[in-house]
């Protein structure tokens, strides 16, 4: 019995949006521009297909949250809480990160690219840790 209930899809999975899946694509594309970026340092590229690559990860991750937030049975509590430590954590990393742009002197277009990619990246990450943990939550916390 306990066989045919384990082998049972959970339906609660079945509502939710594939947030990590579609993170994970705004995750190739901001990453994608980087490399792009990166490759041509400290030449100077043509900065459209890191633009374009660039608006494709922001749009991405702006459906991503659409999507998101469009769910209502949700542990959002503890989405939230997981957010926030998670946002904390990847503000730091893409300050450390800036910091080492502007202090090897990228020139400014590329920097204000890295920067914008390094934004998008820091708050999919946090959104994609978020989702994972509360997926597997009640919806409302428990009591004290």
């Amino acid at each position: 019995m306990t066989a045919s209930v384990a082998s049972q899809p959970d339906l609660a999975d079945e509502r939710l949006p594939p947030v990590v899946p579609v993170g994970c694509v705004a995750l190739v594309l901001a990453i994608g521009g980087v490399i792009y970026l990166a490759s041509f340092i400290p030449g100077h590229p043509s900065l459209a297909p890191a633009i374009g690559l660039l608006a494709a990860a922001a749009a991405t991750v702006a459906a991503n949250a659409g999507a998101l937030a469009r769910v209502r049975a949700f542990a959002w509590w503890r989405f939230w809480q997981v957010w926030r430590w998670t946002m904390f954590a990847y503000a730091i990393i893409a300050g450390m990160l800036i910091y080492t742009f502007v202090y090897d002197r990228i020139p400014s277009g590329q920097l204000s690219l890295l920067v914008a990619t390094l934004a998008v990246f820091a708050l999919d990450i946090p959104v994609m840790l978020a989702f994972s943990v509360a997926r597997y939550q009640p919806p409302h916390p428990p009591a004290p």
